[in-house]
């Protein structure tokens, strides 16, 4: 093989190392990371799908708690938190359990209203949220 062809193969493997590091597709390690990514995105889906009803804030008719929120008051009596970024218990598999089946009031959200991704995100949202609590 002529160092041409090394240099060319060297410099594309070299590209492909900076694409991953500037995108933080990988570590140091070579495990996937992104955390930061997730957590953002996550806050974002959070406060758009899932705090009009789990929010910590009060409600619009004047009630002292999200309708999301009071159901959780209600259901732990004390034994959890009711408002979901302060959960420690919350991973992505729980919450897509819920999220793709609905329980009580909460309707069930279809792939195409919040992706596995999107449910992904917010687990790693809430676990960084609960984490600064």
């Amino acid at each position: 093989m002529s160092s041409g062809f090394h240099g060319g193969l060297i410099a594309g493997l070299v590209g492909i190392g900076l694409l991953f590091a500037a995108t933080g597709a990988v570590s140091a390690a070579g495990q996937a990371t992104g955390t930061g990514d997730a957590v953002a995105r996550g806050h974002g889906v959070f406060v758009h799908q899932c705090a009009p009803c789990h929010g910590a804030g009060p409600g619009d008719d004047g009630s002292p708690r999200l309708p999301g929120t009071a159901a959780l008051v209600l259901k732990y009596q004390g034994e959890q938190p009711p408002e979901l970024e302060k959960r420690t218990d919350l991973n992505a598999d729980i919450l897509r359990l819920f999220v793709r089946q609905g329980v009580g009031a909460m309707p069930m959200f279809r792939k195409a209203e919040l992706s596995d991704r999107d449910i992904d995100d917010i687990a790693a949202y809430l676990k960084a949220s609960a984490a600064s609590r």
